[in-house]
């Protein structure tokens, strides 16, 4: 069997963890293998490993048969191999065709840079692959999607013949994963082989040919994806059988918790991103906010909690208008927010784990006395978020946050909220990202909050989430308010068609 790439036996240790123990993995030419896992399983490591951000510790690494040391990513370029990373490696200010040859420039007569004939490679590459950018675009003009496809670029610019994909979806509005998913098909047909990372099952079965589960940083096996069922590989990356039904008891509303009222903002380029926006939200209901990216919804949320001005309108919390309250008065009247972006907005990188877990009460008992801050409070509550919500850290509350999958930041931000105990939880996107083992434990303690009377506003874009998690669903279409629907009454087409602006009409279904 002809392999592009295989990795044998690889081990590689962090202080207190092991993250890849005798992990193999082989990638046939031609071929979209998936690499599955929960965060932190192990499978970003692995791939850094491959693409020589890490060394490893012991195993061996074949390209096209051939056993090579990979000592940094410019090796691995040289070796044909690419990856496009979680988080975007891309120059704002600079034009697609700079960032694309960042590092590998041309130069005319050696001296002067050559973006002219760069950009008409660009182009050519662009059309020959169907990504559609535009060469001359800057980074900080275009969608999230396209600054994905930039990075692609980057690696086809190289002569890549083994593209690594790290979670590529986590950040895609669905249209833009089934361009992406074409795309990734125009990379097989031209030649290429593929590794995709990811923890999202209908993905793999949309596109992968086989898939290789690891758990805890052990490989359990390679599967033929048409051969296998969602429930079975589910199984084999938690290792326990997993639900993907949400099970919840009918809501019973109280009274009413949040109001908005004819809620106007504008967006940061001064256009009126929410329009006399109304909502109310009840103690003991989910109600999901269903919308396509960038119709309102951040500018919504950014209002209720106090992060934007609104232009009109009123925002009250059980009763009391709080439009003009500051952040922390509103934290502390009752709110609680899981923000979309977790490394911008949820949390200090650089910080501990326990140093993020009290960012909204420093400065309260019993964290702090007489303005000193009260280590051993702080760490026994850290612990507790870190037990009760499975947070993995190499070091416990003393690790830096930066170390930390994606998965496991987001599981803490999502306990030092629900530990605030708010009568409103905003989550925003709360399992972005996230495995199906963490989804459906972040899925239960939502619910938990519900039947503990809470009011809980959910936005995200994952649809089938806001069906299975909301009882009521308000949908947004261009900063106004469509319709709001029983969840229990409606569906995904209903849904998108109302998402695309269509009014929900009167009787029909």
């Amino acid at each position: 069997m002809d392999y592009v790439v295989e990795m044998v036996g690889i081990r590689k240790e962090f202080p207190g963890i092991v993250a890849n123990d005798d992990i193999t993995l082989r990638l046939q030419k031609g071929e979209i293998h998936a690499l599955l896992g929960e965060n932190g399983a192990g499978k970003s490591t692995l791939m850094s490993i491959l693409f020589g951000m890490y060394q490893p510790d012991r195993g061996t690494i074949k390209v096209n048969g051939r056993e090579v040391r990979i000592t940094n990513p410019n090796v691995a370029n040289k070796l044909g191999i690419g990856m496009v990373h979680q988080h975007f490696k891309l120059v704002e200010p600079f034009t697609v065709t700079e960032n694309i040859i960042l590092g590998s420039e041309t130069r005319k007569w050696g001296l002067l840079l050559d973006v002219e004939t760069a950009a008409k490679r660009v182009a050519q590459l662009s059309k020959q692959y169907g990504l559609n950018v535009d060469p001359y675009a800057k980074i900080e003009d275009i969608s999230v999607g396209m600054q994905q496809r930039v990075e692609i670029l980057k690696m086809l610019y190289r002569d890549a013949e083994v593209l690594i994909f790290d979670e590529p979806t986590a950040v895609l509005t669905p249209q833009e994963i089934e361009e992406l998913q074409k795309i990734m098909k125009n990379l097989i047909k031209e030649g290429k082989s593929i590794i995709l990372i990811t923890h999202k099952l209908k993905e793999i079965k949309a596109v992968a040919n086989r898939c290789t589960v690891i758990r805890r940083g052990k490989t359990i096996g390679t599967v033929d994806v048409a051969e296998t069922s969602r429930e079975e590989m589910a199984e084999m990356m938690v290792g326990r059988s997993v639900s993907f039904k949400v099970d919840k008891k009918e809501s019973s509303p109280g009274r009413a918790v949040l109001e908005v009222k004819s809620l106007t903002v504008k967006n940061s380029k001064k256009v009126d991103a929410l329009k006399a926006f109304s909502l109310e939200l009840h103690a003991g209901e989910i109600v999901g906010i269903a919308g396509v990216d960038g119709n309102g919804q951040a500018e919504l949320i950014e209002a209720i909690t106090g992060l934007r001005e609104a232009e009109s309108g009123t925002v009250s919390l059980n009763g009391k208008e709080i439009t003009g309250l500051s952040i922390r008065q509103r934290n502390e009247s009752g709110i609680g927010h899981i923000p979309e972006d977790r490394q911008k907005r949820g949390l200090v990188l650089d910080y501990t784990l326990e140093e993020n877990m009290i960012l909204e009460v420093y400065n309260k008992p019993p964290y702090s006395k007489k303005g000193l801050l009260q280590p051993s409070a702080i760490r026994k509550h850290a612990d507790h978020i870190i037990k009760s919500f499975d947070v993995r850290s190499g070091t416990g509350g003393s690790s830096i946050v930066r170390s930390m999958s994606g998965g496991n930041q987001q599981k803490a931000i999502i306990g030092r909220e629900v530990e605030r105990d708010p009568d409103l939880l905003i989550a925003v996107q709360p399992t972005r990202g996230l495995d199906v083992g963490s989804i459906e434990y972040i899925h239960k303690r939502l619910i938990e909050q519900r039947d503990k009377g809470k009011a809980v506003l959910l936005v995200s874009l994952e649809l089938d989430e806001v069906l299975n998690l909301s009882d009521r669903i308000a949908v947004i279409n261009n900063g106004e308010l469509v319709g709001i629907v029983k969840a229990s009454e409606t569906n995904e087409k209903e849904l998108g068609l109302m998402m695309a602006g269509y009014q929900k009409e009167e009787g029909a279904v």
